[in-house]
């Protein structure tokens, strides 16, 4: 499980790659949140908000990992894949608080408990995220320590 999980934004692979051993900077649009584990929870949203399923993208190898030192104890940086990012940068926020609903549920089933409230808040923010990352032509990332 992740300890600090920061969305952000960013021109190209290159420039959001600069950013993983210390996160992202002030320079990067970001979102900052905790304690679940991101990858998964990216998988699952899109999963919802697309209708791709869970093991469609698992193999497709989503999210695309930019770097990853975690074999040396270091951060995960991915990239959001552009459906999910498109998704998000198009949902209503009734679809969003569906999507959320939704997500609280499967991870209830494997015994983790979300506030409803932080997670309706956290996808509001990080449809934000997404559209001024569309907005400007960037792609959406992740960086978890």
């Amino acid at each position: 499980m992740s300890i600090i999980i920061k969305f952000f934004i960013a021109p190209d692979d290159t420039s959001a790659a600069s950013s993983v051993d210390s996160g992202p900077d002030g320079g990067f649009g970001s979102l900052t949140c905790g304690n679940f584990d991101a990858s998964e929870a990216v998988i699952e949203s899109e999963s919802l908000l697309t209708g791709h399923s869970f093991e469609g993208l698992v193999a497709s190898d989503e999210p695309h990992s930019v770097a990853d030192l975690g074999e040396e104890g270091g951060p995960l940086l991915f990239v959001v894949s552009d459906a999910l990012q498109g998704a998000l940068t198009s949902a209503s926020t009734d679809r969003l608080a569906e999507v959320g609903e939704l997500w609280i549920h499967e991870r209830a089933a494997e015994g983790e408990t979300f506030d409803p409230k932080m997670v309706g808040e956290l996808l509001r923010d990080l449809a934000d995220l997404a559209r001024t990352a569309d907005g400007r032509g960037h792609g959406l990332y992740c960086w978890m320590a």
